[in-house]
């Protein structure tokens, strides 16, 4: 199985999805888009794939989102688009991509349904609550 995560390295909920692929068993690509970026073509297949508007995927906090005036609700998705392809941290994370689809693994074990096989436990999310129990069942 083929795994590519979106990452960013200062979020917690990124770190807590990739650590809970890794345990899993997966190797998975790991993005780094805060540096590489974004294409257009990229985001709008990403953005349908995971069945999202730009207004959904937008990062609205520890983002420029409001100074640019992207959380007023007239804005319409091709200024939201635009907006993200400038500034990549707009786009919230972390978007995962596996055989079984495509998802903005927010909250953390949105990342479970995109796995072959549950890492085994236990396992809890970055706030400590508990995901999979000793006995490898998941509680999410």
């Amino acid at each position: 199985m083929s795994i590519v995560i979106h990452h960013n390295p200062d979020c917690g909920t990124s770190r807590n999805v990739l650590a809970i692929i890794a345990a899993s068993g997966e190797t998975p690509t790991v993005i780094p888009y805060l540096e590489t970026g974004w294409t257009r073509a990229q985001l709008l297949a990403l953005f349908a794939a995971a069945d999202l508007t730009p207004r959904q995927a937008l990062r609205t906090t520890k983002s420029p989102a409001e100074e640019l005036g992207l959380l007023n609700p007239d804005m319409d998705n091709e200024a939201l688009l635009a907006a993200m392809l400038v500034y990549p941290i707009l786009v919230n994370r972390p978007i995962v991509c596996s055989p079984k689809g495509v998802k903005l693994c927010r909250p953390s074990e949105t990342v479970l349904d995109l796995l072959d096989r549950l890492p085994p436990g236990p396992l809890s999310k970055e706030d400590g609550t508990p995901l999979i129990d000793a006995k490898g069942h998941r509680l999410a």
